[in-house]
């Protein structure tokens, strides 16, 4: 059975399932369409929130990005993680206690404001779609690769198959569909990994495999270092770049975890608040089964490439244009650069293809001596890593057909998630909430289904010219949750000081500096010709635009507490609202607020 078979078999069995689960699953009220009824179990929650979490960007794109950079992209893992425990802390318990179906809900009643709740789905809707940007720039790369089709028609085939199981099944049927994308991508991850393991250092458990020798008794870090540095790279587990953005971008990151509406919404579908801690929980044990595993998908494909392109070492001769196009080996580079996303080209004419950093001074010369006219690998898209890694390895067939349904079920699954939190904060919070309050429930349902139509229409749009890598996107995402949402959260919780006035202009300026930092960056917008993403030359100092979501949520945090203390005080009832939602007395039911 040929590959291209395989493929379908894996991808249309798996989409058969998902929409199957759809079917049986569909929403028949609004408890079920926003919150699955609040009956979903605690561990199932927690694989589904997983799924949900463990996007495109997190199966797709993140090893690709260590990969390529090494060290300083671990910021990823220690932001993502390190959120969830922040959510578990200090976010999810209370909200669900507070009982509402949506965040701008929980906004708009904690902050006794129509313009508050208005605000929050400004924001929410901001963040969420640019998240999904980055899941529907991942669901084409995996369609046009494993369909053998161009990323475009990937796109369209993916944004109706979310719609299909989405639209109809709301939270109810996405959170069971979830858990089968879960086991799906999850398998499909690990067992290439462990497999790349066993080849390369003999160990099938790739965390460990990531320190330890390979065939020649060399550790695999220190191989992998030589031959990086040999290519005129820097050192893989060196730190490359500045400390201050490090520790910025980790913590936006973990911010803006903490803050993604999509993501809380999940703990809303619980029973009672102790069930939300503990989803939060089995969330963690799920996610750290694919997060441990990562770096190590990362450094041994790097190293795989190095050896593919370099055969004989980095001594010896590049790879030929001969090879690449007769040898089964390479055949995966025939077959990515159909849909765009590498290529190579032979500048020189000497019939082979170098790949070197061609900016390393000390390259230079031997550049010069051996004839090279430059990097001739002229495009890989780090995106492809995990998709191609099997065939990098020369696995069997069907490992590349699981691998293939685990990247559209991961992205698939975040897609599904972020389109109904945008159609909850159309249908709910702007319709329901504010425009026409007296709507029926069938009324509001069917709003619902229309604007998650609509939301994935406009998610196809921006997903076929994405501003950077799916990782890059959804760090912009994340960055624009820290800035103005999570701060929100956090001072309706903590703090009975912060009113009204004060929450509204801190989600404003959070939300509008951080956009000004990124829209007005050198690297994008202002450079003729280009829509590519860059953080080469940053506004401030060291600080890139995917770091300065912490700075956005600290700007958040002054105003709105100057501006609270400019103003009212806080109602008391509001003030004993607060105390109730943190108050222990009564954690083991919510308060119902539907």
């Amino acid at each position: 059975m040929d590959q291209f078979t395989l493929n379908l078999l894996f991808v249309g069995a798996s989409f058969a399932l998902y929409i199957g689960i759809a079917i049986w699953a569909r929403a028949g009220s609004t408890s079920e369409f926003y919150a699955a009824g609040r009956g979903v179990h605690p561990v199932t929650n927690g694989m589904a929130t997983a799924a949900d979490w463990m996007s495109a960007a997190s199966f797709i794109s993140m090893a690709g990005l260590i990969a390529f950079t090494g060290y300083d992209n671990s910021s990823f893992l220690m932001g993502w993680t390190g959120g969830y425990v922040l959510l578990a802390l200090l976010l999810a318990p209370y909200l669900r206690k507070f009982g509402k179906f949506t965040v701008s809900e929980f906004i708009g009643d904690r902050f006794y404001s129509k313009t508050a709740r208005m605000v929050a789905v400004i924001c929410l809707l901001v963040a969420s779609i640019t998240y999904v940007i980055g899941q529907m720039q991942g669901v084409g790369i995996a369609f046009g690769r494993f369909l053998e089709i161009d990323a475009f028609w990937g796109l369209l085939i993916g944004a109706c198959v979310v719609f299909a199981y989405a639209v109809f099944g709301g939270m109810k049927g996405v959170t069971y569909t979830q858990v089968a994308q879960y086991c799906v991508l999850i398998t499909a991850y690990t067992i290439p990994a462990v497999f790349i393991s066993l080849q390369l250092t003999g160990n099938p458990i790739p965390a460990l495999g990531l320190f330890g020798s390979t065939e020649s008794g060399e550790p695999l870090l220190a191989k992998l270092n030589q031959i990086v540095t040999d290519l005129g790279f820097a050192e893989y587990t060196a730190a490359h770049g500045s400390t201050i953005n490090m520790v910025l971008f980790t913590l936006s990151l973990m911010i803006g975890t903490a803050g993604l509406p999509h993501v809380i919404m999940r703990f809303f579908t619980v029973p009672r608040v102790s069930d939300a801690r503990w989803s939060a929980g089995w969330t963690l044990v799920f996610i750290a089964l694919l997060y441990l595993t990562a770096p190590a998908v990362g450094a041994m494909a790097r190293l795989n490439i190095s050896e593919l392109m370099w055969p004989n070492g980095t001594q010896g001769e590049a790879v030929s244009v001969e090879q690449i196009e007769t040898d089964p080996e390479y055949a995966w580079m025939a077959t990515w650069q159909k849909t765009g996303l590498l290529g190579w080209e032979d500048k020189n004419g000497d019939g082979k293809i170098q790949y070197y950093n061609d900016a390393n001074a000390d390259l230079q010369a031997r550049a010069a001596e051996n004839g090279w006219e430059g990097n001739e690998l002229t495009n890989f898209n780090r995106d492809i890593l995990v998709l191609a890694n099997p065939e990098i390895a020369s696995l069997p067939g069907w490992v590349i057909g699981l691998v293939a349904a685990g990247g559209l079920a991961a992205a698939l699954s975040t897609a599904a998630g972020l389109l109904l939190a945008i159609s909850s904060a159309v249908s709910h919070d702007l319709l329901k909430g504010q425009l026409t309050p007296n709507m029926s429930e069938k009324s509001e349902l069917l709003a619902a289904r229309i604007s998650m139509a609509a939301a994935i229409v406009v998610a196809v749009l921006l997903g076929l010219n994405p501003p950077g890598f799916a990782a890059q996107t959804v760090a912009l995402a994340f960055g624009l949750a820290a800035a103005s949402i999570f701060p929100a959260l956090m001072m309706g919780i903590f703090s009975t000081r912060i009113n009204n006035v004060g929450a509204v202009a801190g989600m404003l300026a959070g939300l509008v500096v951080t956009l000004l930092y990124i829209f007005l960056h050198k690297g994008w917008f202002f450079i003729p010709d280009t829509n590519t993403f860059t953080d080469a030359d940053p506004l401030l100092g060291p600080i890139k635009s995917t770091s300065f979501g912490a700075i956005g949520a600290a700007v958040n945090f002054a105003v709105a507490y100057v501006v609270s203390g400019m103003t009212k005080e806080t109602p008391q009832e509001i003030k004993d609202l607060v105390e109730s939602v943190r108050v222990p007395r009564g954690a083991g039911t919510a308060v119902e607020g539907h």
